[in-house]
């Protein structure tokens, strides 16, 4: 009988992540010291918090340690998340956690069809000609086809880690969340506040990208998300169509950033990692 058959309790504290218990769960590598966190009361309230929103380390961690908890998840129920160095929002605990099952009410295509026809409808009354959105312009072309895996989606994971922890700025951090893409909503990430007022859905549109594209969620910080990606487009007519997904999703990565669809693709072929930020 291995060691996850035998089962080594959650340490303490950790089991009350979960809404029963951590019942039946197990984690058999070690933990820095840290400490569960709650939502501050003085922060927003949308749904009844009854547990905490997340653990968080005291110190940072390296890749090695993201690494080891990411390989426990499928025993453990704890997806490891890199954290930047920050008293705001993690210790502060100004987060809005949503209920895992939140999620499941949005469907990515419907999701980014809305926000769409939310974005263009303004430019519209304006005469745009919507050249930073071609070749689709004003018409949303809903979801890109699924990418043809480059390898594993923990092995990328593992990867980008290594790229991103160094045990000098990157807290850990630990949600219960039966997914990666489950884990912001479950820890009440605010990041993209002035571009949607809920998390849940665009933790189904990553989702969606976990299934299509081999998505995992590595790193977060205070407006940022940072994700490895195992299926990347190949081709420049696909990654123009996934571009199209991000705006949607985060239009900053083309207003702030490239400045069209098509300019941005261009960095999305063959690229192992995507990256968002909300100004």
């Amino acid at each position: 009988m291995d060691d996850h058959r035998r089962g080594r309790a959650l340490p303490a504290g950790v089991y009350r992540l979960f809404a029963d218990g951590g019942n039946g769960r197990t984690l058999n590598v070690p933990l820095p010291d840290g400490a569960v966190v709650w939502p501050d009361r003085g922060y927003r309230r949308d749904h009844l918090v009854t547990r905490p929103a997340f653990w968080l380390s005291d110190a940072p961690v390296t890749a090695e340690t993201w690494r080891s908890l990411a390989a426990e998840h499928p025993y453990s129920g704890l997806w490891p998340l890199l954290l930047d160095e920050s008293a705001q929002p993690w210790s502060a605990g100004q987060v809005a956690p949503e209920p895992e099952s939140e999620i499941d009410v949005y469907d990515p295509a419907l999701f980014m069809a809305e926000v769409w026809q939310d974005m263009i409808e303004p430019r519209l009354r304006y005469g745009d000609d919507f050249e930073d959105l071609a070749p689709f312009g004003k018409y949303c072309p809903g979801l890109a086809p699924p990418g043809e895996p480059m390898a594993e989606p923990q092995e990328a994971a593992d990867w980008y880690a290594g790229q991103l922890a160094d045990g000098l700025t990157t807290l850990l951090g630990l949600v219960a969340a039966s997914r990666s893409a489950d884990a912001l909503a479950v820890m009440g990430w605010q990041g993209a506040l002035n571009h949607n007022q809920w998390t849940a859905p665009l933790a189904a549109v990553v989702r969606s990208w976990e299934d299509r594209f081999g998505v995992r969620l590595v790193r977060v910080g205070f407006n940022t998300l940072e994700f490895s990606v195992s299926a990347p487009p190949r081709e420049l007519e696909h990654a123009v169509h996934i571009a199209a997904e991000h705006w949607a999703f985060c239009p900053d990565v083309i207003a702030q950033g490239a400045g069209s669809l098509e300019a941005y693709a261009a960095e999305l072929v063959g690229r192992n990692a995507w990256s968002f930020w909300w100004d």
